[in-house]
């Protein structure tokens, strides 16, 4: 609690210990050359004590070494509290991982911070001068290009790769190659869908379009093509990545310079005013992606046979004893960090350069920015190694001893196949709404959609409607592994039920409800819960482990269109409350009048 002062103490205190200069005392005296001009004046570099740096440099770097602490360190003792307080199991390589998560909080530390002073000021100033300086199909291209380039740049994009090592070829031959043979270009096509979002978000701030039918025209689509990779036994082992790859796109990177191109855009045009012309792009990064990679896995289907898959993958592993010094550590997660930047950066500049033929403001701020990314991305790939996606893995490797046998646990199952069974699907939930809770992005979507709806839907409310989804929708996603149900028969009921609950809902509650996926995937949550998933599926022996994520995605939706309804309801229930006590008081007046008049007759 602050200490209470009186006003003459504070003033007192405030005027104590000043001391006057004078301007002159501060300032160089003019120097006068010999045809009495002023000579101009150069000052001296600005230099500080080590400890004066220190201290002016330690505030800055504490908020935002904080913040990731924040992020991961809940994240990380839940996990490892819960192996050995439940599970009665000890950590293994607990050095390693406390290492891996170290860099994990560093590497975001800087990255973020990079994106912030590097990657940001492009994103702005192309969204406020391309609209001026282009035409339209210049300024689409641009965003699609983009869209592409901020894909490579996301960081949660590496866990997507380095899951392909824990598939099995033999159970998901399509899946498997999709992940390491085709991995690349599985990262290009997620790209593609991501820039046509960005190229239609765009569009649907230049012209004000409703979301409502942006969404039934992509989900039909995706749902009919789920419908036919779920009735092919090989092909549909894909569509929990498909569907997870969804998650993936909306990171750090994606949302925001995609986001402010596109506002800009529309500032541009003169339709930025609206207070929802922000959302819905968020949406659309989320689904258009879906689409691609069930186009890309069914173009693979078509080129190659799961024979010729397991038969490649066999003659690959027989020379892979040696590796090249570029695939092996720290090498590759340093040239991964290096190419997901530098090009995004270089395609950046090029825009700027030679379609705005701008120059770079404030360049020493923004080198500085990109070499933070870049430092940060190469930590940060470091970390994933070693500390979320080994912590995640063995995490999701251990938890069905709860209810099953595992090999190399002693004593599992650990409780009675349904006691097991709930502890489980308990973990699931709690993982999930706790890491939700815990998302920076949501506290901020939440005070957005409060000053929105003026204060009808509650940043409160917001937030753990949120979390309930995303804890519900990762329990099921685990309940998916462990019976082996096909993810087809949740994903399309689910959607189905969002679109109904679409239909019946307003404009901005649709937009905050779709929206609010994306805020739930971060980069800690994403690489944590797709390599829980995967060693989930390992230890009970499951086909695969992706799909958790998918899930999380539509349980939010549900839960906040859900909410949405209610709170209309409880507004309209307000709104006729008030307009019949109204009209009750004007009937009245009408009634008393008369009778006024009959007592002064």
């Amino acid at each position: 609690m602050p200490k209470e002062i009186r006003f003459g103490a504070f003033v007192r205190e405030v005027n104590s210990r000043h001391r006057y200069l004078s301007y002159n005392h501060v300032t160089p005296k003019p120097i006068i050359d010999d045809n009495g001009e002023s000579v101009p004046y150069h000052a001296p570099k600005f230099k500080l004590r080590t400890g004066v740096a220190f201290r002016l440099i330690q505030p800055y770097v504490q908020v935002r070494l904080v913040d990731q602490i924040r992020a991961v360190l809940p994240l990380a003792l839940y996990l490892v509290l819960f192996q050995i307080i439940v599970l009665r199991s000890d950590v293994a390589d607990a050095w390693i991982i406390s290492g891996g998560l170290v860099a994990v909080i560093l590497g975001l530390m800087f990255f973020m911070e990079g994106l912030r002073v590097g990657l940001m000021p492009f994103g702005e100033a192309l969204g406020s001068s391309l609209p001026t300086r282009a035409k339209l199909p210049v300024v689409l291209t641009v965003a699609f290009l983009l869209g592409i380039g901020v894909t490579f740049a996301e960081p949660a994009i590496g866990a997507l790769k380095a899951a392909g090592t824990i598939v099995s070829v033999k159970s998901a031959p399509y899946l498997y190659t999709l992940l390491n043979d085709w991995s690349e270009v599985l990262v290009l096509g997620v790209g593609i869908g991501v820039g046509a979002a960005a190229v239609v978000g765009t569009l649907r701030f230049l012209y004000d379009w409703s979301l409502k039918p942006l969404i039934y025209m992509t989900l039909i689509p995706t749902i009919s093509l789920t419908l036919y990779i779920s009735l092919n036994p090989e092909l549909s082992k894909i569509l929990g990545l498909a569907w997870d790859c969804g998650a993936v796109t909306t990171g750090p990177v994606t949302v925001p310079l995609v986001l402010s191109l596109g506002i800009g855009i529309a500032a541009a045009a003169g339709k930025g005013g609206d207070g929802m012309s922000g959302f819905g792009i968020v949406t659309l990064a989320s689904l258009f992606p879906i689409l691609t990679v069930m186009g890309l896995a069914i173009y693979v289907h078509s080129v190659t046979t799961p024979e010729e898959i397991i038969a490649a993958a066999h003659v690959s592993k027989a020379g892979v004893d040696i590796l090249p010094w570029f695939d092996k550590t720290p090498w590759v997660e340093a040239i991964t960090g290096l190419r997901a930047i530098v090009p995004l950066v270089l395609f950046l500049f090029l825009v700027m350069r030679f379609v705005l033929k701008e120059k770079l403001k404030q360049p020493g701020n923004i080198a500085y920015g990109i070499s933070l990314s870049v430092i940060g991305m190469i930590i940060f790939n470091l970390g994933l190694t070693y500390g979320l996606s080994k912590l995640g893995a063995q995490s999701g490797s251990i938890v069905p001893a709860a209810f099953t046998t595992i090999s190399g646990i002693d004593s599992s199952p650990l409780y009675n196949w349904l006691t097991g069974l709930m502890i489980a699907i308990a973990f699931a939930w709690i993982l999930g709404f706790g890491a939700t809770l815990a998302e920076p992005a949501l506290n901020a979507l939440g005070i957005t959609v409060q000053s929105l709806t003026n204060g009808a839907f509650k940043k409160s409310t917001l937030m753990y409607a949120v979390s309930f989804g995303v804890g519900c929708g990762i329990a099921i996603g685990v309940a998916k592994i462990i019976f082996n149900i096909p993810i087809a028969w949740l994903l399309i009921p689910g959607y189905l039920s969002a679109l109904v609950l679409t239909w019946f809902s307003n404009e901005e509650y649709v937009n905050v409800a779709w929206d609010s996926a994306g805020v739930t995937t971060g980069p800690v949550t994403v690489p944590l819960v797709l390599s829980m998933g995967l060693g989930f599926g390992n230890a009970v022996d499951a086909i695969e482990g992706f799909g958790i994520l998918s899930m999380a995605s539509i349980g939010p939706i549900i839960s906040v269109l859900s909410v949405g309804i209610w709170v209309q309801w409880k507004v309209s229930r307000h709104h006729r409350k008030y307009d019949e006590s109204h009209h009750i008081g004007k009937l009245a007046k009408q009634a008393i009048t008369p009778l006024n008049q009959t007592k002064s007759s």
